[in-house]
């Protein structure tokens, strides 16, 4: 997937991973209750700093803090711009 966003220095810009609808029994989980996904696809990344080159590159997926980030709407989808250091791993 492209999109037409280059985020600056060290942020990575995160698709996040739809929440669940359903428990691993099967009961549907109603709106108000459902958890806020913490892991996710990056869609675009930044050059890095200086003396720290980017980790992470397009395609990979993530896990981040529940609270990470700063939430975003680009053409009528959710993102989120998370700098690399508060990422907390790459999903194999």
């Amino acid at each position: 997937m492209s999109v037409n966003f280059k985020p600056l220095a060290d942020r990575v810009l995160v698709e996040p991973a739809p929440a669940e609808t359903k428990t691993a029994s099967g009961i549907i989980i109603p709106d108000t209750a459902k958890e806020k996904p913490q892991e996710g696809t990056v869609i675009a990344v930044g050059s890095g700093k200086k003396d720290e080159p980017m980790t992470v590159k397009t395609g990979d997926k993530v896990l981040y803090g529940k609270y990470s980030g700063t939430e975003l709407k680009f053409d009528g989808k959710d993102y989120l711009i998370i700098k690399e250091s508060d990422l907390l791993g790459i999903i194999g």
